[in-house]
């Protein structure tokens, strides 16, 4: 076994969330309303040609594979798409609705050259996304998206393709099944569901058909909410970010478990047998204490971003184990994992990376992770999901027009100071949104009314300083 990584001090700084001078990519694709730009036809159409123009390289005959969630524009998404990268010469795989992990899988299997998403994870059906990944079923880094981002500022016309040479378009009839059978591998063999009540929340989006389908196969009798996607109702209350009508229906029926996806389940939250909701810190922690008692768990430690709570940190640490603090978003976790050779990380929104089984978010896989645990200690959910007691914690999103408020000197201070103030009793973390024009103001600390104050005096310094900008 790898030696126990150190664990670093909490960060209270921010981290940058996306490369400098990024117009379109933020910290997960690119996103925004439907049918506005640019999450239109246009420039979906013009990603399409970019990114073939890019990926369309060699001898061989290139492809790519496209998924999607259940919002109404990805109708429109899709089409665009498939005629961008058709128009530079590559053969388009359409897969319809599945899981982001789904499309990261089959890329990979398929040897594609690109895998697309078209999703806005838990956002409601205005927004939508696009994702992007590579042959080998990572996110694009930093560098390929602002090499996609240049090529759509200009001219794309020479690198379209000749009439003989265009790309085909086809669509995959057992994508699904593909997918599902991935998934039930990453469950121990020795072990089934039978016996165990679960209601699963699929937020009426991409898992709405695999996720009650893997459950039953593995011999779970399933409860299933959010199955019935119309185009409309993706994560509007349902969901992991909505998990409240879960819980009611937890007690109502005395399920052992409640899984709560995301539109596009590549996050997750649980509900255990009292309704309590399970966040993923406590998820993570509960994961790594099985591995690394079963010596599965690489690297000493488990890499998550700085918005996880330091008890995570502290109960970690107590098993010899380390956290690996990167800026928030599954992509940043990811490249940390490579980096210091862990095969477990993710987010306290419930974005769960386990290496062994794939090489993105997947949600489903990490429910399953927990109901192994349950199967295997015999012990109800309420017992076995609780691995600490979380330290309070406040967060506050406040929305700016123009030059980002933390620039200014008066801002700085204040927030230096509250730093200082909390010492090693907690920290204060001020991001800016990678997706959006927000401010996220968050402290944690021991004293509730310690991190109650400081987060309200840290809010009300930057709300001055936008006011006396406008």
């Amino acid at each position: 076994m790898n030696a126990p990584a150190s664990v670093p001090t909490p960060l209270a700084t921010p981290l940058p969330t996306s490369a400098t001078g990024r117009r379109l990519f933020g910290t997960d694709g690119i996103r925004g309303t439907a049918n506005r730009a640019p999450m239109d036809a246009a420039t979906a159409l013009r990603l399409g040609q970019a990114a073939g123009r890019i990926f369309n390289r060699g001898t061989h005959r290139h492809r790519v594979v496209i998924g999607k969630d259940t919002r109404l524009s990805g109708y429109m998404l899709e089409p665009a798409l498939t005629a961008g990268f058709i128009g530079t010469g590559m053969d388009v795989v359409l897969v319809g609705p599945l899981p982001t992990p789904a499309i990261a899988l089959l890329t990979r299997s398929l040897r594609a050259d690109l895998g697309v998403m078209i999703s806005a994870s838990h956002n409601l059906y205005e927004d939508n996304g696009i994702k992007l990944f590579g042959p080998d079923g990572l996110k694009l880094s930093d560098a390929q998206e602002l090499e996609i981002e240049a090529l759509m500022a200009g001219d794309l016309t020479s690198g379209l393709a000749a009439p003989s040479k265009l790309g085909r378009a086809s669509r995959m009839e057992d994508a699904r099944g593909r997918y599902i059978e991935a998934v039930k591998q990453s469950f121990p063999r020795h072990l089934t569901l039978e016996g165990l009540r679960v209601v699963v929340d699929c937020a009426h989006g991409a898992a709405y058909k695999v996720a009650p389908t893997v459950l039953w196969e593995l011999g779970a009798e399933v409860v299933a909410i959010g199955d019935a996607p119309d185009g409309f109702n993706i994560n509007r209350g349902v969901g992991s970010t909505e998990p409240a009508r879960l819980a009611e229906l937890v007690r109502e029926r005395r399920a052992d478990l409640g899984i709560a996806l995301d539109g596009d389940a590549d996050r997750v939250v649980l509900v255990d047998e009292a309704g309590t909701i399970i966040d993923g810190d406590q998820i993570l922690a509960l994961i790594a204490e099985s591995w690394h008692a079963q010596g599965r768990l690489r690297g000493g430690a488990v890499v998550a971003t700085v918005m996880s709570n330091m008890g995570l940190e502290r109960t970690l640490k107590s098993r010899g184990l380390g956290l690996l603090r990167t800026a928030v978003g599954d992509r940043y976790v990811g490249e940390r994992m490579r980096e210091a050779g862990c095969n477990l990380g993710g987010e306290q929104s419930g974005h769960l990376i386990m290496t062994d089984f794939g090489t993105t978010g997947d949600g489903l896989i990490g429910a399953l992770q927990v109901l192994a645990v349950l199967v295997e200690e015999n012990r109800p959910a309420s017992e076995i999901c609780r691995r600490f007691q979380p330290l309070p914690q406040r967060l506050v999103n406040i929305r700016f027009a123009g030059a980002s408020p933390l620039e200014d000197a008066v801002v700085q201070r204040e927030i230096a100071a509250h730093e200082a103030r909390l010492g090693e009793r907690g920290r204060v973390l001020i991001r800016a949104s990678g997706t959006e024009p927000v401010i996220r103001v968050m402290a944690e600390a021991e004293d509730e009314a310690l991190v109650k104050e400081t987060v309200e005096t840290l809010a009300e310094a930057i709300r001055a300083q936008i006011r006396a900008a406008a």
